[in-house]
């Protein structure tokens, strides 16, 4: 079992006074079976009135308003998480139970293609091609190789809006893009299939007490007969390292940071996650 401190702080800084801005942070992490959340809380600066609901695909979110002109805004999300490796899915299904009725529409919305998973003849004939030849649990982690191996890892080569087609064709992505194209190899074989949001702390070998540059991170959670996590950027089931805040259909279900503001020109963003391993 790992414990860990997560800091994850957003700052904007805006051209000319905002007026007022409505946001909500995806930014608190929730217990599961693998993980139990100590404590969390999110602090704004300017201060902020806020509160918390869970949204329809269970992530905790904080929504808050700031109704005074402002030309900067910081968000800060305090997290500590005690994590474990997760146990391996016990249930396992065959290709006919995928295709049967009662799961295509329990999985409905997890199987259809998204803005950022669209559907795509060529990731479907390499869908088709991994399916042939593996179980289903096997093709979930065949489909996040084959991900892994069509991209390089190039941070700044794609944005939020693109899609897993998108970083496909330049053949370079983050953890977003290999997420969203493995989701789309899975949906296409009709295996349901979640973007998860989250942290990962790069140390394997981690000190005790030391703080390092984290990073927000996204990985897939696959059904075979259980939900199960896979990370396609690292082509690895997930550990102790990983903390998740979310999931749902694709990035846009989960984003850390949403919202509108009244005020002119752009803003300027910076985001700093620390890790720190306390047990």
């Amino acid at each position: 079992m790992w414990r860990m401190r997560v800091v994850h702080t957003t700052g904007y800084v805006y051209k000319s006074p905002a007026t007022a801005s409505y946001n909500e942070a995806r930014l608190t992490p929730r217990s599961n079976t693998r993980q139990n959340v100590i404590l969390n809380r999110v602090e704004t600066i300017p201060a902020t009135r806020s509160y918390r609901y869970i949204d329809y695909w269970g992530t905790a979110v904080t929504a808050f308003d700031l109704h005074a002109p402002h030309t900067e805004l910081t968000v800060t999300s305090s997290s500590v998480v005690e994590t474990e490796r997760p146990e391996p899915p016990a249930e396992k299904v065959t290709w006919d139970d995928l295709q049967s009725m009662a799961v295509i529409d329990r999985f409905d919305e997890v199987l259809r293609p998204t803005d950022c998973t669209p559907a795509s003849k060529r990731i479907a004939a390499v869908a088709r091609r991994i399916a042939k030849n593996h179980a289903p649990a096997d093709a979930v982690i065949a489909a996040a190789g084959w991900a892994r191996s069509e991209m390089d890892y190039l941070p700044g080569t794609t944005g939020v809006r693109s899609s897993g087609l998108d970083a496909l064709e330049q053949g370079k992505g983050v953890c977003q893009d290999f997420a969203h194209l493995s989701l789309m190899l899975l949906r296409s074989m009709g295996i349901p299939a979640r973007y998860v949001s989250g942290y990962f702390h790069p140390k394997r070998n981690a000190v005790i007490g030391k703080t390092v540059d984290g990073r927000s991170h996204a990985w897939i959670q696959a059904w075979t007969g259980a939900w199960w996590d896979y990370d396609p950027t690292h082509d690895t089931e997930i550990t102790e390292q990983y903390i998740s805040v979310g999931d749902g259909r694709d990035y846009n279900d989960v984003s850390p940071m949403r919202g509108i503001y009244s005020g002119e020109g752009a803003t300027d963003l910076d985001v700093g996650v620390e890790i720190t391993r306390l047990a």
